[in-house]
């Protein structure tokens, strides 16, 4: 969790081990990356994804290691909660699905102008420094006459409707089609 409170920190404990973590933002970026490849079998992105995070290979099975795996992404990636939420009869609440409104890959070059501009803040420059959750904390305070901000308000915005309005929705219609999320 994001804290001004306490120190943002790297190390996590899971069960009676502790871990220290590399969360620098372009680590956890090429992580999610590498988790979303389909070509990749799920024992390989476990294997890969703690030598990420912890920069070794830890001597455990691998049921083991996926567990350990999962939590540490949940807790210090994802930051969600491990319990699910519960309804009042106890029983599990469906997760939200919602439309995925910006890709840290397919977006790199407006999140870094965004950077730039409102910040003047070079990533590359903060490459292997810069914290995950300050990355994150930073892109979602973005400006919205950014321009990752202005693509983001070009896909979720609704079409206009009514009369008179034929040209106006013909252009946010192109808009649209020329800033859509590619399939990952």
């Amino acid at each position: 969790m994001f804290s001004l409170a306490y120190s943002l920190t790297d190390e996590i404990e899971i069960g009676e081990q502790s871990y220290k973590l590399d969360m620098s933002f372009d680590n956890i970026i090429r992580l999610i990356d590498m988790i979303g490849d389909t070509e990749l079998d799920d024992d390989i992105k476990v294997e890969t994804g703690l030598e990420m995070l912890i920069g070794t290979s830890l001597e455990l099975d691998l049921s083991t290691k996926s567990k350990v795996f999962h939590q540490i992404f949940e807790k210090a990636v994802a930051q969600k909660e491990l319990k699910p939420s519960l309804d009042r009869q106890g029983n599990p609440m469906p997760e939200s699905e919602s439309a995925k409104v910006y890709s840290l890959s397919q977006d790199a070059e407006y999140i870094y102008a965004s950077f730039m501009q409102d910040y003047g803040i070079d990533l590359f420059e903060q490459q292997g420094k810069m914290h995950w959750n300050k990355f994150k904390a930073l892109l979602s305070g973005l400006r919205n006459d950014t321009k990752f901000k202005e693509v983001i308000q070009i896909r979720t915005s609704e079409l206009p409707k009514g009369k008179g309005t034929e040209k106006e929705r013909q252009r946010m219609s192109e808009l649209k089609k020329a800033y859509e999320l590619k399939e990952e």
